[in-house]
């Protein structure tokens, strides 16, 4: 019986190492980005035979016997170039840029390209001054400042409202109502190979039913930042650093209890911050971390001393007297993977699928966090436009809490899944 336990404990542990190292690997793909500089080979050669063959006007002298001819001189093509530096200088106010000028030669005797500084390289400084009649429109060296911005920004308010009304309906049903709030904001920063994007989404949702109270129906609050920067124009991978913050606004019930909230705003909240690598290419984004951070918040005493959502709870006595409060918060380091595919699948008609999928490395490694949203957005002129979507989410920590004749009773973790159809106004500004 020892020896079975052995074998199937080495099984295990072979198991878990072969899956980490897999994760590894997948991370080096992103991070082994192709550079753009630029390698030449230098061969060592005497100092005679490098001028003879390449500079050397003596090229030209043939002797013979005592007497040197000297060959006719062959006109060869050559073209002018002019190559330009911008240079910071200490005073943080000026900049000077070193313009080169090179004549290239092409040799007739073989293909060799021979290279001549033409002069001394001759430097503009340019300062917040005008030196002559006309100025320069370059940013912040110049009063007259371009209109070049490099930050693009994106508004979008929307409200979905759904209504229905019976009067003496002989099928029977219920009259309700119920609406949406969403907006979502962007700011994105992109110069060169350096992409910040910054994304806040807000929405939330109510539900008025005939005979029943007040109901939530959707509440999100989600910050996401992320910063890239790629070492070569020709790769599709950026060196990242994400941010991203998901909570809620509002006091969560699990229905028809409104006594006892089973969330509450920042109760919970999940802080993802990790480096990584992420992928771009034209409507498709992928972001593999190997090492991110996550914190789980309950800034809420009575579910802090519950122990909710994975914390530890506080110690009660006897008599239900609170010993020592529960923690408010949780970190574990794990492996992050987040993707993001926005397809246009026929006119005004588009897809958009995002998920992200965690494992934690030390507490349950390979039990993975699941959220998943899948939605299909249906464009009716520029204000109108019909949603129908879904979002999926599996976290081990949240556990499912439903009321039984007026008592509220907690389970183990379920999948949740929340399904959505709606028809409403979008202003994008």
């Amino acid at each position: 019986m020892w020896n079975l336990c052995r074998i199937y404990l080495k099984k295990y542990v072979m198991f878990k190492f072969k899956i980490i190292v897999f994760f590894m690997l997948l991370s080096a793909v992103g991070f082994s980005q192709p550079l753009d500089s630029l390698h030449i080979k230098k061969t060592s050669t005497d100092v005679n035979t490098f001028y003879r063959t390449q500079f050397s006007v003596f090229d030209t002298l043939v002797k013979r016997n005592d007497t040197l001819f000297l060959r006719p001189i062959t006109v060869e093509p050559k073209m002018v170039l002019q190559d330009s530096v911008l240079m910071n200088l200490k005073s943080g106010d000026v900049q000077q840029v070193v313009v080169s000028t090179f004549e290239v030669t092409k040799r007739n005797k073989n293909t060799d390209l021979a290279y001549f500084l033409i002069s001394k390289p001759t430097g503009f400084v340019y300062d917040r001054l005008p030196r002559a009649n006309s100025q320069i429109p370059y940013d912040a060296l110049s009063p007259i400042r371009s209109e070049v911005s490099f930050w693009k920004k994106t508004n979008s308010l929307g409200l979905d409202i759904n209504q229905g009304t019976f009067s003496n309906w002989n099928a029977g049903g219920f009259s309700s109502v119920s609406g949406i709030v969403k907006g979502d904001f962007t700011r994105k920063y992109e110069k060169g190979r350096t992409v910040w994007l910054n994304e806040l989404k807000v929405r939330y949702g109510l539900n008025k039913q005939e005979n029943l109270e007040l109901r939530k129906t959707d509440d999100v609050l989600n910050i996401n930042s992320s910063f890239g920067y790629k070492t070569s124009v020709k790769s599709n991978w950026y060196y990242s650093a994400k941010m991203t913050l998901n909570t809620q606004m509002a006091n969560g019930y699990a229905y028809p209890n409104v006594e006892d909230p089973i969330s509450r705003a920042f109760a919970p909240a999940y802080l993802f911050a990790g480096i990584g690598s992420e992928y771009f290419k034209n409507n498709f984004k992928a972001y593999i971390s190997p090492l991110t951070l996550k914190s789980t918040f309950v800034l809420d005493n009575t579910l802090a001393n519950k122990g909710e959502f994975g914390l530890e709870g506080g110690i009660f006595d006897a008599d239900g007297n609170l010993l020592k409060a529960g923690k408010k918060s949780r970190n574990e380091l794990g492996f992050l993977f987040t993707s993001e595919w926005n397809k246009s699948i026929m006119k005004n008609v588009n897809l958009k699928n995002n998920l992200t999928l965690y494992t934690d490395y030390l507490n349950n490694f390979g039990n993975v966090d699941v959220d998943w949203q899948l939605q299909l957005e249906m464009k009716v002129n520029s204000l109108i436009k019909a949603t129908l979507g879904g979002h999926l989410i599996y976290d081990d920590d949240i556990k499912n809490k439903r009321d039984v004749n007026g008592t509220q009773i907690t389970e183990g973790p379920r999948v949740q899944f929340k399904q959505l159809l709606s028809v409403g106004l979008v202003y994008n500004f």
